[in-house]
Parts: structure tokens; C-alpha cells; sequence
């Protein structure tokens, strides 16, 4: 996460890819291998054998690993290594949108903002546009408080990566960033340079902040989107 927010706000990143590198073998959990995937991408490096990985972890029905979220995350790691998005992959996501607009962790799930923001991003670098992703948004609107914030689920109150991950989805999708948004996290923004979990919290401040910097930079995933696009496979 480090690395990808350095990576989006157009900070150094160190020596992060060669620690991500040399760690891949110790990768368990597919959404793990996705996310270090989408991280090496962004730094530069095709990640030969995460990407084998992931190809590997595909079904006949479309779902990338066990869950939809594994399913999203693939299609977004694939994407930044500038690879097709599956489309039998894009359909799963497409069939787990539930009635309310958003989409949930795993099938059947409670839809939340985190989760939906990430499909609408997966979808989008997919090509895809029209009702589903208005619907996706509609439902991200739903979760907006008063103080500009978006929540993760109704009535646990605004927070940083909600809204940050509502910001990417609103700029991935091509629309206006919500009213007051941006002004929300930069409240949470403490003295040492790292952004509170929420108004009341102060909480995981390295992943918090990692997560804020795309959406203050604008720019949600995948980071650097290939020029055009080549469809889905």
C-alpha cells in the first residue's frame, strides 16, 4: 500500500520493489499476490510470475480465486501490467452487483464502499460505462455524511478510506469528485503528515495514509492506465 500511494502522489518509493521482489515467494492469500502485482506494476517491473499466478487462479465461471473481491483485484492487477481484462471475469463482477448498486467482499455479502469503489475501478479499466456504474456510484452517494466524508457501511460515520476510495471511483468513472470530499481528508491531515482513520480515530497511520494519497492525487486504479485500451479477452 506504501508503495502505491508514493507511486500515485509522485513520490520515490525507495527500494520498495526490490523488497516486494524478493518477498514474492512468501505470498500466500491470492489478494495478496493482486496487490503486490499491482504495486511491482506501478513501479515498473512486469511481474512475470504473480501475473502466472493469478491466470492460474481463473475459473470457467470467471471468478479469479475464491471471493468477488479477489475477482476485482485481479482484473485491476492485471490491467496495470497492461494485460486484458478476462471477460468472463468482468461478467462475474457484473453478476454480484446487488440490488442497491454496490457490491460486497464475497457473494451474497453485504455491499460497502470500499468494495464498491474497487469494482466500479476494475470496470472502468475494463472499458465498461453506462447503468451499472452509474448505479455503483448512486450507492457510494448514499454513504456521504454531511462533514463530506463517505462511510463504509450506513451509519458507522466518515472516514479516510472510504472516502478515499470513493474519490478514485467518482475520478475513474469520469465525474465530478463529490462536494467536500477532498476538504474531509485533508481535516484528518495530523502535524507528523499522516491522516487520522477518522475525526474520533487515530489508527494504522502507514496503510491510512497510503490510501489517501491517490485520491488526493486523483488518480485511482489502475495508476498509469495504458494509452486507449485493448478490450477484454
Amino acid at each position: 500500500w506504501a508503495a502505491l500511494g508514493l507511486r500515485a502522489s509522485g513520490s520515490p518509493a525507495g527500494n520498495a520493489l526490490g523488497y516486494l521482489v524478493a518477498h514474492e515467494e512468501g505470498l500466500s492469500q491470492l489478494t495478496d499476490v493482486e496487490l503486490v502485482a499491482l504495486a511491482e506494476s506501478a513501479l515498473g517491473r512486469k511481474p512475470v510470475r504473480l501475473l502466472a499466478r493469478i491466470d492460474a487462479a481463473q475459473r470457467p465461471n470467471g471468478r479469479i480465486g475464491p471471493t468477488v473481491n479477489s475477482t476485482v483485484w485481479g482484473i485491476l492487477a492485471l490491467r496495470q501490467a497492461r494485460e486484458p481484462a478476462p471477460r468472463a471475469a468482468v461478467r462475474f463482477v457484473l453478476h454480484h452487483q446487488a440490488r442497491n448498486g454496490g457490491w460486497a467482499w464475497y457473494a451474497g455479502g453485504q455491499p460497502d464502499s470500499n468494495d464498491t469503489a474497487a469494482a466500479l475501478q476494475a470496470l472502468r479499466s475494463a472499458g465498461l460505462t453506462g447503468r451499472p456504474v452509474r448505479r455503483g456510484l448512486n450507492y457510494l452517494m448514499r454513504l456521504r455524511n454531511p462533514d463530506g466524508g463517505f462511510e463504509l457501511t450506513p451509519g458507522r460515520g466518515s472516514d479516510a478510506q472510504s472516502t478515499a476510495w470513493a474519490v478514485q471511483a467518482f475520478v475513474a468513472a469520469r465525474r465530478p469528485v463529490p462536494r467536500g470530499a477532498i476538504a474531509y481528508l485533508r481535516r484528518l491531515r495530523r502535524p507528523d503528515g499522516s491522516f487520522r482513520y477518522s475525526k474520533r480515530y487515530v489508527t494504522t497511520p502507514v496503510w491510512v495514509t497510503s490510501q489517501v494519497l491517490p485520491a488526493l492525487a486523483r488518480r485511482p486504479f489502475p495508476l498509469s492506465a495504458p494509452s486507449g485500451t485493448r478490450g477484454a479477452r
